[in-house]
């Protein structure tokens, strides 16, 4: 297989989505997969940075809707929610915001242990090395 270009990377649609069922709306929504720089954002908009300017804490608030808002979108992919509005989007049933978040967890790649790791608060794992032929 060749080598890709910047130019045929930067052009390559490898947006992930799933429109899933929302009884409790009434309808369906759309989710999608964060791109690497809504991820990043999200991750650190999750923690809280100390006088040194090294991660303290993890801040949860809203972190269900924190995630929806940039995972939930139309049909032309616009987001639903803006950061300004992520309270209204907390405000809905939280077993609901759970079962999005997990299909906007999958799509977007992030684990459980991501935000821990942002903050270094995981266990390191093991460090393997690395050949190429």
């Amino acid at each position: 297989m060749a080598l890709l270009t910047a130019e045929q990377i930067e052009a390559a649609d490898d947006r992930q989505w799933e429109d899933v069922p929302v009884p409790e709306w009434g309808g369906t929504v759309r989710v999608a997969g964060m791109s690497g720089t809504d991820r990043n954002d999200y991750q650190k908009k999750m923690l809280v940075f100390g006088g040194n300017g090294k991660p303290k804490e993890v801040d949860l608030t809203d972190q269900l809707a924190r995630l929806l808002s940039k995972c939930l979108v139309d049909e032309n992919f616009k987001r639903l929610y803006t950061d300004a509005t992520i309270k209204k989007l907390g405000a809905k049933n939280g077993a609901v915001l759970e079962r999005l978040a997990k299909v906007a967890k999958r799509l977007s790649g992030l684990g459980e242990d991501d935000v821990e790791d942002a903050a270094g608060n995981s266990e390191p794992g093991q460090s393997g090395s690395s050949t190429s032929a």
